[in-house]
């Protein structure tokens, strides 16, 4: 059972809990462009999963079928118990490999790009990991686990690490020494050199002290959180795709086939010779500055898009394939425009999706209970758009 879509609520109300107590102490670890890119890309994964089949599913399919591996009793207590452990093992071994070699390292830095650190964190998953790591759980389905089991005690994990991405709970004591918790947690998602590749544990810290990968945090020196390298987009698009546009370009450049392969396969911070990367630029915060109007904006249409998403989830059994895909696009395409809103940059791209919104409503459903309200969104954010382009020009705007 995947226990994630039962948690999606509770993610969200701890997430609005957190922003009021944010709002309340003036930390100021919310900030709206950074949070609506997070959530945007929890979105984008989860309604992904809709559309793109796991190899990982396949590959095990193949393996009980053929391999004749006799599996675990589902209803045993101890089993789960057993599976859950295994497949944090597993998960350790992945999550270190995703930061030490570059192929894994350009599925999973989608999740490090945040440079803050809060629940919404949390959601920011990569759209790509379902490529490969399927690999790294092959353990527990030759030792018979079976996959109702793998898939509940996967979501398990996920739910278990939503609530260790704050700022706001400090160490936890003896806790510390065996599970993740925010503190060690924290350790984990900073770029400060100190405690970068640390801390690998989804739900126990043990792994971690057993294969020397543990820190601990250091109160004398808080975490600077996201990448070395900023991204400095809004794009959820970019945020999961961009360093397999650079490992791509970086091949074409060098000419020796060794260094190619390199250039996948290697430390994620190896550079084949004749690519120059430049001086290495910290992160600085990104948040280029624009009227409060158009934040708003984007917001309203990020809650719309939540609903989209919502409804794909919900009713793409009823939906054929066709229905499916191009409702993921029309979502992916509207919170690309709200990132590039979030951005400063001027809204084409908005232009161009609410006017197709009333034809691809009609085609795709063809029922005319929903065109008085498809109508009303459609000229609210219309008036929207030509007000927001009258009245607010854009201070600063990201770099192309």
């Amino acid at each position: 059972m995947d226990l994630v879509l039962y948690a999606i609520p509770f993610f969200l109300l701890s997430i609005i809990i957190e922003v009021c107590w944010d709002r309340y102490k003036g930390t100021a670890y919310y900030r709206i462009n950074d949070t609506i890119n997070s959530l945007s890309m929890g979105i984008i994964s989860t309604t992904r999963k809709l559309l793109i089949v796991g190899i990982g599913g396949m590959v095990f399919s193949w393996i009980q079928q053929h391999l004749s591996i006799e599996t675990w009793a589902t209803t045993s207590w101890l089993g789960y118990a057993i599976a859950f452990v295994l497949y944090d093992l597993c998960y350790y071994w992945f999550h270190r490999i995703s930061h030490e070699r570059k192929i894994f390292w350009a599925a999973h830095v989608a999740h490090h790009q945040s440079e803050e650190y809060n629940l919404s964190t949390a959601l920011r998953q990569t759209s790509m990991s379902f490529l490969l790591s399927w690999v790294f759980y092959i353990p527990c389905f030759m030792l018979g686990m079976p996959a109702e089991v793998f898939v509940t005690v996967a979501s398990a994990n996920l739910i278990y690490q939503f609530w260790v991405h704050t700022r706001f709970i400090p160490e936890l004591g003896p806790l510390e020494y065996l599970l993740i918790t925010p503190s060690n947690h924290r350790v984990h998602h900073a770029r400060n050199p100190e405690y970068i590749d640390k801390n690998y544990g989804g739900v126990f810290i043990l792994w971690d002290r057993a294969f020397g990968t543990y820190k601990r945090e250091n109160k004398s020196l808080p975490p600077d959180y996201g990448i070395t390298r900023g991204l400095n987009s809004w794009n959820p698009l970019w945020a999961n795709v961009h360093l397999y546009i650079s490992m791509l370009k970086d091949a074409l450049k060098t000419p020796h086939w060794k260094d190619k392969f390199h250039i996948f396969v290697g430390t994620t911070g190896y550079i084949a010779p004749g690519i120059n990367k430049g001086t290495v630029v910290p992160g600085n915060h990104f948040d280029p500055t624009i009227p409060a109007a158009v934040k708003f904006y984007a917001l309203a249409q990020f809650i719309v898009s939540n609903i989209v998403g919502v409804a794909l989830i919900y009713a793409s059994g009823q939906l054929d394939s066709i229905s499916n895909t191009v409702l993921f696009v029309y979502l992916l395409t509207s919170l690309i425009s709200i990132g590039w809103l979030l951005e400063g940059r001027a809204p084409i791209l908005e232009w161009v999706r609410i006017i197709i919104t009333i034809p691809l409503v009609i085609a795709l459903l063809g029922r005319p209970d929903y065109f008085e309200w498809i109508i009303v969104y459609v000229g609210l954010s219309i008036i929207a758009l030509v007000w927001l382009q009258k009245s607010t020009k854009p201070t600063s705007a990201a770099p192309v």
